[in-house]
């Protein structure tokens, strides 16, 4: 009876939401073992909260009786509990480390990364999702003719429904490069043991196949070492890199072009301190891997990222609702996206430690990644966006900016 039953699995994400005037907690699994829409109470969330694998089921007893003011809980009711969390793949228990072993092994042994959101938040036939596309981007109007080549852009990867004015303002921009190389910064939602991960397969979707760079993708490898995970699983559920690739399809589809896919991890959990000195000491190899391959002479490279900015209320962890946060979230989205365009990364990384990543800047690992690569430039704020999901009472922020290289910009970097 006092052996303590296996935590909780530390991978899912919960979302408060409300249901004919109750609480529950939403649960989504990126690896998709948890049923679709599936939503617990908050006595039995609460629950899953206490189990750390240190917990015994007399402590789960006690923490019961506790919330239930005093009313005996028996043993075997929860036991009872911890079985239905178990074959619901809601404990890091045996069973749940071999369906994901099986799950790993069959993403790992492809030579392609198949769609994992096609029919999902982008429509799975190939003439439905161009006219998708071409309704986004052709939305909102042009930005004035650019000052300079094109050498990085900054996009969304939030719901294509909710951006749409965002992406269209950022890939706008796409007609003005002739780069055959797209290096895609994404944000890894499920990373937090590694400051990055590569793949080298193949992207599918439904307008076709995009080749990864697999000659940059092994230089990168060697390159990054240790700050680099392990294997490639990652990139199996992630969508921030496949929302920029259909777009990338979309509109370079009469030229070919390979891609250099990477997600960027939690900074928090990877490093020491939550300093550019501490990232730039443990990324510092890789960092120069992708400066190299900027300025390679001979294949024309751009960057696009692909992330969001604030994630404000209950959803995301606050006691406070969104929009009681959002005078003070949206000033901290205004420093970061000024300090971006001036390229000043110190300021960048002084902002998010002055709030100590309050407002949860999703982007921030792959924002930092892009300050420490690119090219002398001039950067413009193209869109900024607060988008509210009243149901939990949170908000998520997100941009879209573009770099240039202005003749001035170029001929500093040619004298570096």
């Amino acid at each position: 009876m006092n052996n303590p039953p296996p935590a909780a699995r530390r991978d899912l994400e919960f979302f408060p939401v409300q249901h004919q005037g109750q609480q529950f907690v939403l649960i989504r699994d990126h690896l998709d073992l948890v049923e679709e829409g599936k939503a617990v109470g908050l006595p039995l969330y609460r629950l899953m909260t206490l189990l750390d694998g240190t917990t015994t089921v007399r402590d789960l007893q006690m923490e019961l009786m506790r919330q239930q003011g005093g009313v005996l809980v028996g043993a075997d009711e929860i036991n009872n509990l911890l079985v239905h969390l178990d074959e619901s793949f809601l404990l890091d228990s045996d069973r749940f480390r071999e369906a994901r072993a099986r799950i790993v092994a069959d993403f790992t042994s492809r030579r392609t990364r198949p769609c994992s959101h096609c029919g999902k938040s982008y429509p799975e036939n190939p003439l439905d999702l161009r006219n998708r596309l071409d309704e986004i981007v052709g939305s909102q109007p042009d930005f004035p003719e650019p000052e300079g080549r094109l050498s990085a852009l900054v996009a969304p990867h939030i719901d294509l429904n909710v951006g749409y004015r965002g992406y269209s303002r950022a890939y706008r921009l796409l007609k003005h490069t002739s780069s055959s190389r797209v290096i895609i910064l994404g944000v890894g939602h499920q990373l937090q043991d590694a400051l990055f991960s590569l793949t080298d397969k193949d992207f599918e979707t439904p307008l076709g196949t995009v080749r990864s760079d697999q000659t940059q993708v092994a230089l990168f490898r060697d390159a990054g070492r240790h700050s680099i995970a392990s294997d490639d699983f990652i990139h199996r559920s992630e969508h921030s890199i496949e929302f920029q690739v259909i777009f990338l399809q979309h509109l370079l589809k009469d030229r070919p072009f390979t891609i250099i896919p990477i997600l960027c991890g939690s900074l928090q959990s990877c490093l020491s301190q939550h300093t550019r000195e501490a990232y730039r000491d443990r990324a510092g190899p890789f960092l120069d891997r992708l400066k190299q391959t900027l300025a390679d002479p001979d294949e024309e490279t751009i960057v696009v990222a692909g992330v969001d900015l604030s994630h404000t209320g209950p959803k995301f962890g606050h006691d406070t609702p969104a929009i009681q946060m959002e005078y003070s979230s949206r000033e901290h989205d205004q420093r970061l996206l000024e300090y971006l365009t001036r390229l000043d990364a110190d300021s960048f990384w002084e902002e998010s430690g002055r709030v100590k990543d309050r407002f949860n800047v999703c982007g921030f690992s792959a924002l930092s990644c892009l300050l420490e690569v690119l090219p002398p430039c001039v950067g413009r704020v193209l869109h900024y966006e607060i988008w509210h999901e009243e149901p939990t009472r949170s908000a998520v922020s997100f941009a879209s900016l573009a770099f240039f290289m202005t003749g001035d910009a170029a001929g500093r970097e040619h004298d570096r």
